[in-house]
């Protein structure tokens, strides 16, 4: 394939992955059957790829979209002889007269957080309906079979069915409550993606490619929620440090021994500016303050230049708002940076018996790291060894262990 033709792929399969949500959203309000829509969907999909690419994108993709999905769903409906009322209803509707004429990716998202789901599934069901995943991407972005992974969507949808709750935005009185829950999958997402929580890779882009455009999509119908930009904004500046993260053989690469000239100054730029417009233009969350840590980060010239006194009052600030026990590990780590590791490791005992973070390897490697800054390289050893024992991603462990055999050196 020439690189024209390759490039004229690539736009399509773009242009599907942005308008999928949106048409299943649609099909969803319109006959509901969410199982049922979405098979619709994927074979929509799946003859787009084929006739666009021959015949080129039409006037109305999502249209065209739309329209032959329903006609899949409707001859779906017709097939079972057992659903002959269903075939009545939908067959008195026009498929190709009602188009959808607003993108309903927000109620979908809505709908893949629905409070009657654990947090896995929620996550599996947003990545599968509303970013484009397969079930065997999914699967393979949390490590485990593609059966199991199915049979999870599979429970997902059944729950949502069960529940009774149609594709309408929820009331108002749940409204913060669900958009709490959306921001948060999607936060758990680009986690998994920026740091994978096993496996080979230290990171997936993918993933964190794919929380970042269902972050702008949810600001595009919330452009006036400060939250959801603090949100886009702190991925922004996350990611930004990406590619300086592991070296040429896949090792990490700590945050104070990065080469800041590899950090995407684009992503930077356009963090900072979301921070700056947002900060102090209405409630203040907890992701705006953590963007607003990942700014003065970003924002330094190097290691030792990185103003920690200003980041730690942001982490107690934070910690009054949205308190646990993962925020008080990270203020550990600033106020040894700001304080000195004794004082680090003090308020590190606060956490020591949190039932939260037990199995947690990022407290004993904090403990490790703190431990050998105070100079006490045996303790830091055994630290570094328990760490690496409870982590299962291979590029962490690896580097914890390295850290063990050198820390005595």
């Amino acid at each position: 394939m020439s690189t024209g033709g390759r490039r004229v792929v690539g736009e399509i399969e773009g242009l599907l992955k942005e308008l999928a949500p949106q048409v299943l959203g649609g099909l969803v309000r319109r006959f509901g059957q969410f199982d049922a829509a979405e098979d619709a969907v994927q074979e929509a999909l799946l003859a787009a790829s084929l006739q666009w690419g021959r015949e080129g994108v039409p006037d109305n993709p999502r249209g065209w979209l739309f329209s032959v999905a329903s006609r899949r769903l409707v001859d779906e409906f017709r097939s079972a002889s057992a659903r002959r009322r269903r075939e009545t209803e939908v067959a008195l509707k026009d498929v190709t007269a009602e188009v959808p004429g607003t993108d309903d990716t927000l109620e979908l998202l809505f709908l893949c957080a629905h409070p009657a789901l654990s947090g896995p599934s929620q996550l599996a069901l947003t990545l599968r309906a509303v970013g484009g995943l397969t079930t065997a991407e999914v699967a393979q972005a949390f490590l485990v079979p593609e059966s199991t992974m199915a049979q999870r969507i599979s429970r997902a949808k059944q729950l949502i069915k069960r529940s009774g709750r149609g594709f309408e935005a929820p009331p108002e009185a749940e409204r913060g409550a669900r958009l709490s829950v959306v921001r948060q999958v999607l936060y758990l997402i680009f986690n998994e993606g920026y740091t994978a929580s096993g496996g080979p890779a230290l990171q997936r882009a993918e993933l964190t490619a794919e929380a970042i455009r269902l972050t702008r999509l949810l600001r595009a119908v919330l452009p006036k929620d400060g939250e959801t930009a603090g949100l886009l904004a702190l991925m922004l500046l996350t990611d930004a440090r990406r590619r300086a993260r592991t070296d040429a053989d896949g090792n990490l690469v700590p945050l104070d021994a990065q080469d800041r000239t590899l950090w995407s100054k684009e992503q930077i730029t356009e963090g900072v500016a979301l921070v700056s417009a947002t900060l102090g233009r209405g409630p203040l969350g907890p992701y705006q303050l953590q963007a607003a840590i990942a700014a003065i980060h970003d924002e330094a010239p190097g290691d030792d230049e990185t103003d920690w006194p200003q980041i730690l009052a942001l982490y107690e600030v934070l910690e009054k708002i949205a308190p646990g026990p993962v925020v008080t590990l990270n203020r550990a780590v600033a106020v040894a940076r700001a304080n000195g590791p004794l004082a680090g490791l003090a308020v590190l005992a606060e956490i020591g018996d949190d039932a939260r973070m037990e199995g947690n390897h990022r407290v004993e490697a904090v403990r490790a790291h703190l431990l050998e800054r105070a100079g006490f390289r045996a303790e830091a050893h055994d630290a570094f060894n328990r760490a690496a024992k409870l982590t299962a991603s291979v590029p962490e462990r690896r580097y914890l262990e390295g850290k063990a055999l050198t820390v005595l050196e």
